[in-house]
């Protein structure tokens, strides 16, 4: 009778970066917790008593402080470059990051995103704990606390960016496109047609135009977020003194790229 070797499944090279850190940073906590105890028993011929983790360790370097927006974006668009090609940096999400952020935070960049799951802002930009300020709406729709939210992160939070990022078949503007060309009356579906209600301006602005219509709304829907937040009586002044720049752009869903402007 013979035996199949029982078949384990392969293990993509990709691991992922929490993954890595995550069995990086407890072999190493085992490892200094085993040391130690040996020393102790060699000292005092006692078993020592558990020892809790340490939040030391080793970390990755700390990236610069930003200088300016220019420099927050080009950091956004590396993290970026390094998603696409499946080359994420070992970014600090363990013990020792999760200790010092607990202390204060100094995000470089505020970004505004869309709901959707498959566009996951931290892991996009290749980004860890403390590094960004992220809010999210479904479609980027602005109401008072999205607002005040972004307003908080270069306000207070002094993020020299704040994003507008749009992404390739936006649900919530389809789902305004449909609702729109049927005629329904938004306020028959809750607060969905709030969303509808705001998402309009976009779909109608593109109407006619040449191209993909779900495309060129989502394109025209980050440039009339940009003017809405330009007229914040917080974010407007902040740009026209250079402390924050604004900028608009666009995330491949089969690329993972994000494209600027």
């Amino acid at each position: 009778m013979s035996i199949t070797p029982s078949r384990r499944p392969a293990v993509s090279p990709a691991t992922s970066r929490r993954r890595f850190l995550t069995t990086a940073l407890h072999t190493t906590l085992v490892a200094g917790a085993a040391g130690a105890a040996l020393t102790a028993c060699a000292d005092s011929g006692t078993a020592p008593a558990p020892a809790a983790p340490s939040a030391a360790g080793t970390s990755p370097p700390s990236p610069q402080p930003v200088a300016d927006g220019n420099q927050a974006l080009q950091r956004l668009l590396d993290g970026n470059a390094r998603f696409v090609a499946d080359r994420g940096e070992d970014l600090d999400e363990g013990i020792a990051r999760r200790v010092a952020v607990s202390k204060g935070q100094h995000p470089f960049a505020t970004v505004i995103g869309c709901v959707d799951s498959r566009v996951p802002i931290e892991l996009i930009f290749d980004q860890g704990l403390g590094d960004l300020v992220v809010v999210r709406s479904a479609g980027e729709a602005l109401d008072h606390s999205v607002i005040g939210s972004l307003e908080f992160g270069v306000a207070e939070l002094h993020t020299p960016l704040l994003m507008v990022l749009g992404h390739q078949r936006c649900g919530a503007l389809d789902a305004t496109i449909k609702a729109l060309d049927a005629g329904r009356r938004t306020a028959e579906h809750g607060e969905i047609g709030f969303l509808v209600d705001t998402l309009a301006p976009a779909v109608r602005q593109v109407a006619g135009k040449p191209g993909d219509r779900l495309t060129n709304a989502i394109h025209a829907n980050v440039d009339l977020t940009l003017a809405k937040l330009r007229r914040s009586p917080v974010i407007g002044p902040l740009e026209k003194s250079g402390k924050v720049k604004l900028v608009g752009a666009y995330y491949e869903l089969d690329t993972g790229k994000v494209v600027v402007g």
